[in-house]
């Protein structure tokens, strides 16, 4: 039998099979959409004229402690690529082990953090050691799936964007061996945008382009680091992200159709980013530090053709009307729509507060001083990931406590579980109430997302990273308490005391609802309106944080997660509970910025 030609980039067009080929990709993270859901999203991709999907692989969700490796359920990223491969959609791996992404640490575990002299995406031998293990159970997995094995995926990506990190010139040249040496046979990419373009690349490995508006020489500046090559936009950036207590941003879809109409008349192949975005469930998402430290939202809807909760969007039919000309084949019909519903409101029956709470939780840790999250002996010595740490010590006085910019990210500040106030990275400084007597000081530390774009990858510990001061005397003697909301913990926590809500509720706490679905559930959106922060789990799954200050004013719930009967929904409440539950159709935007008109955007 012949050898199979895969995807070649030997001249100015790539070639697949030996034939001309224009790759026209969009990138859906599994990851980000719940299984059930997977063949609906690549249907509805397939039927826009897209030819090539493109994921990115999260380390920190495939091995969330050192040596366990999780690849089934949702995380069964061979049932994802065989399943594109059935749909007739070509595939682009993208492994990392950073990804970026928006993802908490760009998809970099956080137990390697507990190694003092981490230094990531390096050839640090502590770095190295734990991605030599990560990849051996990663590439065994899809190296079968390879084109030249009979399966879909056409090219492999070389890390991320590392001319925007580049801190070891024999990084990327060891990634490129690490891929290799493990059976990865396919076309090699990386993947930078127009600044990181001469120091992201490594030999023999093509060079790709990030991009969203054709600034002047962006083509030609790749052009001229590989002549006669193809021109690929790995990342064509289709909309944009969110933070916290910023608009919501979007790219007009003529804006968008222009670009991508250009880009395919000068002779380009394309990768949208994102086509569909999805939701970064869980404590996931992650934040950007360019010299303020800014959390991202738990909706990744990027303002992408394909919405959140997968409806077709305008971006969508002018994309479809242009790439059918691309396409030798009529296109698919479209898929028809998941169906959704806004529920009756939910009234709030049950609450517990979070101090009740700890009686379910792990007996609580000794410290002689402060400790950061990723520290504490938890979880097999793997330390925690995400969620909240409370950290609790007797003081003898009021006055002035200062966190000396040690907290990460934001706390809650309470004696003898009073509420005081909170500090973060902007106040660093409460007073405290003057008393005589021994009194206990809590401090509420929140994970709100490990930066994951940036030089700061290193500095990522989360909890309280250094002293904390009263009357410039560090505290000591920590009772430390992991609360990272597992299900573990949420099961202890069902079957425990709740007190009914007609006493007044006690914040922090766990607020408990009965959501009753008659015939099949379908999607829907979580609206709370005058509850202030926190995060919101039904029948066990993390839908992801809300926060008032918006911009994202609801969270995706997927009708896969609900069922018929009864579903129990528990709101952990920072500040602040209102007694009900709203749920809506569709959700709620909010002010909204031309993405254009954001100069953070025009950096990376």
């Amino acid at each position: 039998m012949a050898e199979r030609q895969g995807l070649r980039a030997e001249s100015c067009n790539f070639t697949l099979q030996g034939a001309p080929f224009r790759l026209l990709g969009g990138s859906i993270h599994y990851f980000r959409v719940p299984r059930a859901y997977w063949r609906d999203r690549l249907l509805k991709m397939r039927a826009c004229g897209i030819n090539t999907l493109s994921t990115y692989i999260p380390w920190n969700l495939h091995e969330p402690e050192k040596g366990l490796f999780i690849f089934k359920e949702h995380l069964d990223l061979k049932a994802f690529i065989s399943l594109a491969q059935e749909l007739g959609l070509w595939v682009i791996l993208r492994p990392g082990p950073y990804i970026c992404a928006e993802w908490d640490l760009g998809g970099l575990p956080s137990w390697l953090l507990r190694d003092k002299d981490m230094k990531l995406r390096t050839t640090y031998s502590g770095f190295t050691s734990a991605v030599n293990s990560y990849f051996d159970n990663l590439i065994l997995r899809v190296a079968p799936l390879q084109f030249s094995n009979g399966g879909p995926i056409i090219a492999v990506q070389v890390e991320n964007e590392y001319g925007s990190y580049s801190k070891d010139g024999l990084y990327m040249k060891y990634i490129q061996e690490a891929l290799l040496s493990r059976g990865v046979t396919e076309l090699l990419l990386t993947s930078d945008n127009r600044e990181g373009l001469r120091c992201g690349g490594v030999d023999r490995v093509l060079k790709t382009i990030n991009l969203q508006k054709l600034s002047y020489g962006a083509m030609q500046s790749l052009a001229d680091l590989q002549p006669e090559k193809p021109f690929l936009v790995m990342e064509y950036w289709s909309g944009w992200f969110d933070v916290w207590g910023e608009l919501h941003h979007i790219f007009p879809a003529e804006e968008m159709i222009a670009v991508v109409t250009e880009l395919l008349e000068r002779g380009a192949s394309i990768n949208l980013y994102m086509f569909h975005g999805g939701t970064s469930f869980g404590f996931m998402s992650g934040a950007v530090d360019l010299g303020t430290y800014k959390p991202q939202i738990s909706s990744y809807d990027y303002d992408a053709p394909l919405s959140e909760c997968g409806d077709y969007t305008a971006k969508y039919h002018l994309l479809r009307d242009l790439l059918k000309n691309y396409n030798s084949e009529p296109l698919p019909e479209l898929p028809p729509l998941q169906g959704r519903q806004a529920y009756e409101a939910v009234l709030v029956s049950q609450y517990m507060s979070l101090w009740d709470s700890l009686q379910y939780a792990e007996r609580p840790l000794k410290s002689e001083d402060p400790i950061s999250m990723e520290n504490l002996h938890v979880h097999n010595g793997n330390g925690q990931s995400y969620g909240y740490t409370l950290y609790e010590t007797t003081i003898l006085s009021g006055g002035s406590l200062n966190s000396r910019n040690n907290i990460r990210d934001r706390a809650l500040v309470f004696v003898d579980r009073k509420f005081i106030g909170i500090l973060d990275y902007r106040k660093q400084e409460l007073v405290l109430p003057a008393g005589k007597d021994a009194r206990t000081l809590s401090l509420l530390v929140e994970n709100c997302g490990r930066v994951n774009y940036g030089e700061a990858l290193d500095a990522q510990h989360k909890g309280l990273v250094g002293d904390i001061a009263l009357n410039h005397t560090p505290l000591k003697r920590l009772a430390v308490h992991c609360l990272d909301m597992m299900p573990s913990f949420l099961n202890c926590i069902h079957s425990g005391k709740w007190n009914p809500m007609s006493e007044t509720p006690t914040c922090p706490g766990f607020f408990q609802g009965n959501l009753r679905v008659d015939g099949e559930p379908r999607d829907t959106f979580i609206k709370l309106p005058g509850w202030t922060k926190g995060a919101v789990f039904v029948n066990g799954h993390n839908l992801g944080r809300y926060w008032c200050i918006g911009p994202q004013k609801d969270l995706y719930l997927p009708a896969p997660w609900l069922k018929s009967g009864n579903n129990q929904i528990v709101v952990f409440e920072e500040q602040r509970a209102a007694g009900k539950i709203v749920f809506a159709e569709n959700p709620e935007q909010g002010r909204i910025i031309d993405v254009s008109k954001h100069p953070f955007c025009t950096i990376i």
